[in-house]
């Protein structure tokens, strides 16, 4: 076993107890305390997918199925396979569901702890830090999914109740990890998205004299607004805050789009090593203004099923990570593990639980309904016309927060498309009894899964260079 040290801010840099600096390399362990649905296959959120699935599959076979996708979906195995790749770090994200129910508010639930406990020290024992992520907060942080959230309203922001409960867990999970030095820090809250970009500083200060109030060892790790790309609400603020990393996101527009090449255009603009730069400086002004580290808490392409149009999005990652290097950033790409979209590893095309909920997948992609590496390409006979109207009686709507087509997009297809085709998706674990549900569980087990042998590639060539 590896003995880790705790690490703090000092300056520019992370450090060790001993004062030697610490370069975070990591992933995000996407999927797993925090579903999504691209990287697990089903459409829409979360919560409206476990309240159908409990209702076809019946309470024990439900019960059975996410009992052993918890420990499937992260095990001994890949720990010691992150471990093999030179990463040092994993960003582990987690749906406050798992430590209290809305009916139940403020009683937290052991079992939650237990989850997170089991992977922290698998981690650990690897020599492998873990930043505990809150991705999916009461009343949702943002405006989509992966804040579980079923509508477009971010109503964190709007009400007392939900910020209270969220800064009693991590009262409770600062108390649980102060002692513990293979978790590098916290990051309270993944992609907020205030609209009035008042909330949001407010919150902060409150949620880290909690937190200090209890642990005053560990990094905080702190978003930007506008899903961390803005840090213009600190802009008031006369010095950072102690220990903390102010974090943000870099995923750069080639790799996210229907691009096909890069270098090359994109969106009418051309994309190469130098503007991708300069879009990491941008959003790490605030960071090089006031001298603290740089922590890119996601980033990274998005895959096709053709394999043949990997290379460049391999090269985009590679001057990605020359840009952090050269920069002194420390990183966790997205995500580690999925159903084939992103991740490091995937469930094989063959597996049971992929012949299972196929179908359904494929007709997510026909009609475009995840918000996240979808295309609108099939759905154009719909949304011309919508974009035709608003051409005509709205042209100057700019919701927040990314402006109309965005919004009109998860409007149309990743709730009203997603919400019919969710009941197709639990349609297909009707009749499953509960060793079945272990088996189409065991098909994100790493020995069951297949990696994607390039982008490991880059990552030990990185990593080791």
């Amino acid at each position: 076993m590896t003995t880790l040290d705790f690490l703090s801010v000092s300056g520019t840099d992370l450090v060790d107890t001993a004062g030697t600096p610490v370069r975070l390399a990591g992933v995000g362990l996407g999927g797993w305390m925090n579903m999504e649905n691209f990287i697990t296959g089903y459409p829409g959120d979360e919560g409206t997918m476990r309240r159908l699935l409990r209702d076809r599959m019946g309470s024990e076979a439900y019960e059975a199925f996410f009992e052993a996708f918890s420990r499937d979906f992260f095990d001994e195995a890949d720990a010691a396979h992150l471990a093999s790749l030179g990463i040092n770090s994993v960003r582990i994200p987690f749906n406050y569901r798992h430590f209290e129910d809305d009916q139940a508010p403020f009683e937290l639930k052991e079992e939650g702890f237990a989850r997170l406990d089991r992977v922290v020290r698998l981690l650990g024992e690897h020599g492998i830090y873990s930043i505990l992520d809150l991705h999916a907060l009461p009343g949702r942080q943002n405006q989509h999914w992966h804040s579980d959230n079923p509508t477009h309203i971010a109503e964190f922001w709007n009400q007392g109740h939900f910020q209270d409960r969220v800064v009693h867990l991590w009262e409770a999970l600062a108390d649980r990890y102060k002692d513990r030095p293979e978790v590098a820090g916290f990051n309270p809250i993944n992609e907020p998205s205030d609209p009035t970009g008042e909330a949001l500083p407010a919150f902060y200060e409150r949620l880290e004299g909690a937190i200090r109030a209890i642990d005053a060892r560990h990094i905080l790790f702190l978003d930007g607004n506008k899903y961390s790309t803005d840090f213009s609400f600190l802009d008031a603020r006369t010095e950072p805050m102690a220990n903390t990393v102010y974090t943000a996101h870099d995923y750069a527009l080639p790799g996210i789009t229907s691009a096909t090449a890069y270098p090359g255009v994109t969106r009418g603009e051309y994309f190469d090593r130098s503007v991708v730069e300069q879009t990491f400086l941008r959003r790490t002004e605030y960071m090089r203004r006031t001298g603290t580290p740089i922590w890119i808490g996601e980033f990274g392409p998005v895959y096709s099923d053709d394999r043949s149009q990997d290379a460049w999005r391999l090269q985009l990652l590679r001057d990605q990570l020359e840009i952090y290097r050269e920069h002194g950033a420390s990183w966790a790409l997205w995500t580690y593990k999925d159903i084939g979209l992103q991740g490091l590893v995937s469930a094989r095309a063959d597996s049971a639980y992929l012949e299972l909920v196929g179908e359904v997948v494929e007709k997510k992609r026909r009609l475009g309904v995840d918000s996240w590496g979808g295309s609108d390409a099939g759905v154009r006979d719909v949304l011309d016309p919508i974009d035709a109207l608003f051409d005509r009686e709205f042209p100057d709507y700019r919701p927040y927060p990314w402006g109309r087509q965005p919004h009109i997009a998860v409007l149309v297809r990743h709730i009203l498309f997603a919400e019919p085709l969710a009941g197709e998706f639990a349609d297909r674990f009707r009749g499953v009894d509960p060793q079945r549900a272990r088996d189409l569980a065991a098909s994100f087990r790493f020995d069951a899964c297949e990696e994607r042998v390039g982008l490991s590639a880059v990552l030990r060539e990185h990593l080791r260079g």
